[in-house]
């Protein structure tokens, strides 16, 4: 403004003086008892005063003509880059800087122009409308300028771990559960992925280079000096929205609709629900916490700009993340989304500060509000699904006993499932704090006594007990479909200790305690007791002697006794060979049981009828009876290898 005072010195100031001398000659030459000589003076005062004001006038065009010199100057600069196809940045910071101070030149124009109150001077409306014309030119290169220069210099990154897949599979409820198998009890669930150790922990990268931003900051400042501030923001948004959009594309990251995320089968929700916990944190406390950052380097010094900028870049990236969560909450509730909702739910309550934080301002006060009422509905869909997992257990039904007495599915769902329920110890016991735990059977509860821990004695504690005891009572309903008294005892068996493996190799053992366990090895081992003697008492009896005080018995007794026991036993081999132990230790133990009692008892029989045994009364030796028993619970039928023949 000063140059352009210098262009036109003093031109509206001595106008107004001299307009201010004619009003008061005028004036004292209405006055009536002016003398002649006083008159005579006056008149050439205002001659005088009309010739001042023409030499003014003179000024003031030779003032114009230097204005419109300089014009000329700065539009010649800014003219010549409009048929140059490079970019003035990539020319060079000499180039760059004097573009800037031609424009920059314009301006000052402009603003001189606009401020002279000798508003009907058709060279200035001529020189302002030429000005504006190269200015508004010189802000279409500006913001093409921006742009290459967002585009050239992005920094492109990927996170360090962009494997989102579950190390486990899916435990997947089904009315028959055919489709359940046995998981080791080593391996982690799927917040071995989604807490990707720090990969998402507070982590600002450059998403544009550096070395640019100060010239980012040039462009905005003249830009806005200019009256301009819309465009640049509108060319910074569109590019910077298209960098998020990408980076949401490597990410995986698909923008579903909420009737979208509605129809997809399960296989493909789980797969989204796991990348939309796994992204959470990337996207919030890595790329938008990084956006938030340029925003505030490039505009932080224009007022809130920053802050709608920001919110404009991130705004659809968020809604589509918001409509995936509240899909998700609406959703049927089905207990295999359980602990998908938990990861989904841990995560954006670690999340809100971060959120709180980036979108602070109150134009951003729906984006925090929208979140915080996401956590509530999932928190809700979360027990909903923990509900539907519990009534899953209690009213699953069969119509045929389980072949082979093995573990059964609905078994290995359940425990597959709650023995990764401790890794959301402390979600659980805040969600299930006033919900109650409906217990088929109080004892339970009475059976700790006095002894019970906190972890024992916490929310989810109870529930998972109460889950257990459910899951019994379905199983002691199972039992009763065989008709077999000893298959029924080694389903029981088979059962009671698997779901005690489970507790014990795990930390549910935290949750259930060792009473729990004493008094459930008990169980299975009561059941495995009742097997030998629902099995072997008939068979053992049969070497019985009738006459314990004899020496032996008669041929033909021993005779009938060895038949007996030949046909009793290999009954025995035929059937429990197909029934099935699939624990190896607990099988093992079984057999070193029975072969206690069964060999033992057939060896004692033998030992004291030895002048009756030949090859047509013995078909089983001691030995090949201990062999045969080694057959019992592989789960494949077989029929007895015979040693000696009648």
């Amino acid at each position: 403004m000063d140059g352009f005072q210098s262009a036109i010195p003093a031109y509206e100031g001595d106008l107004h003086v001299v307009a201010a001398a004619h009003h008061i000659v005028k004036a004292l030459g209405t006055t009536k008892n002016l003398s002649d000589d006083l008159r005579k003076i006056l008149i050439d005062l205002d001659a005088h005063l009309s010739t001042i004001t023409s030499n003014i006038d003179n000024k003031g065009v030779r003032g114009f003509f230097d204005v419109e010199e300089r014009l000329k100057q700065a539009e010649k600069k800014i003219v010549s880059w409009e048929s140059d196809q490079k970019m003035i940045w990539d020319s060079g910071p000499r180039e760059a800087s004097e573009y800037l101070e031609a424009v920059d030149e314009i301006q000052t124009l402009i603003d001189g122009l606009r401020g002279l109150s000798v508003n009907e001077n058709r060279k200035q409306k001529e020189l302002l409308h030429r000005a504006a014309s190269v200015l508004q030119m010189a802000m279409s290169r500006l913001e093409e300028e921006l742009i290459h220069m967002l585009v050239q210099h992005r920094q492109h990154f990927e996170p360090k771990h962009m494997s989102f897949r579950s190390t486990r599979r899916d435990v997947i409820y089904d009315e028959s559960f055919v489709s359940v198998e046995d998981e080791p009890a080593e391996e982690t669930s799927s917040r071995n992925c989604s807490s990707c150790s720090n990969d998402s922990d507070e982590f600002i990268v450059d998403l544009v280079h550096t070395q640019v931003i100060p010239d980012i900051k040039s462009i905005a400042k003249v830009m806005f000096t200019s009256d301009y501030g819309n465009e640049f923001c509108e060319a910074f948004i569109g590019v910077r929205k298209e960098a998020l959009d990408q980076y949401f594309a490597i990410l995986e990251m698909r923008k579903l609709s909420i009737e979208d995320v509605l129809k997809m089968e399960w296989t493909s929700m789980s797969r989204e629900m796991n990348k939309w916990t796994w992204s959470m944190k990337i996207i919030f406390r890595v790329y938008l916490a990084s956006e938030n950052r340029l925003c505030d380097q490039v505009l932080g010094n224009v007022g809130s700009i920053h802050s709608f900028c920001f919110l404009e870049i991130s705004k659809e990236t968020i809604l589509s993340l918001l409509n995936f969560g509240e899909a998700i909450a609406l959703g049927p509730h089905q207990p295999e989304k359980l602990l998908r909702l938990l990861d989904m739910y841990e995560t954006l309550t670690d999340l809100l500060l971060d959120i709180d934080t980036l979108f602070s301002e109150e134009s951003c006060s729906f984006v925090r509000i929208e979140f915080h009422e996401l956590l509530g509905r999932l928190g809700d869909s979360a027990i909903a699904a923990f509900k539907a997992f519990g009534l899953a257990i209690s009213s699953s039904g069969s119509s045929h006993p389980f072949p082979g007495g093995g573990v059964h599915p609905l078994n290995k769902y359940v425990m597959n499932y709650i023995r990764m329920f401790p890794e959301y110890c402390s979600t659980l016991n805040l969600l299930l704090k006033d919900q109650h735990a409906d217990f088929p059977n109080p004892v339970l509860e009475l059976d700790y006594g006095q002894n019970m821990s906190l972890s024992t004695s916490c929310p989810m504690a109870c529930h998972l007990r109460s889950i257990t005891s459910s899951l019994e009572s379905n199983l002691h309903k199972k039992s009763k479909l065989y008709k077999d008294e000893a298959l029924r005892h080694i389903f029981l068996t088979n059962n009671i200790h698997y779901l005690v493996q489970k507790v014990k190799g795990s930390e549910l053992r935290l949750f259930f305690g060792d009473e729990w366990i004493r008094k459930h090895n008990a169980k299975f081992q009561q059941h495995a007791m009742n097997y030998e003697r629902a099995t072997w008492s008939s068979v053992v009896s049969l070497l019985k002697d009738d006459n314990p005080g004899s020496s032996s018995m008669s041929k033909s007794t021993f005779k009938e006794r060895c038949k007996g026991f030949s046909i009793a036993f290999e009954e025995v081999y035929k059937s429990q060979t197909s029934w099935c132990i699939p624990d190896p230790q607990l099988r093992e133990d079984l057999r070193i049981s029975t072969s206690l009692k069964v060999v033992h008892a057939y060896r004692t029989f033998l030992g004291r009828n030895t002048t009756h045994i030949d090859d047509k009364c013995v078909k089983h030796t001691v030995e090949d009876v201990e062999k045969l028993l080694l057959d019992l619970f592989e789960g494949s039928p077989r029929s007895s290898r015979n040693s000696r023949r009648w």
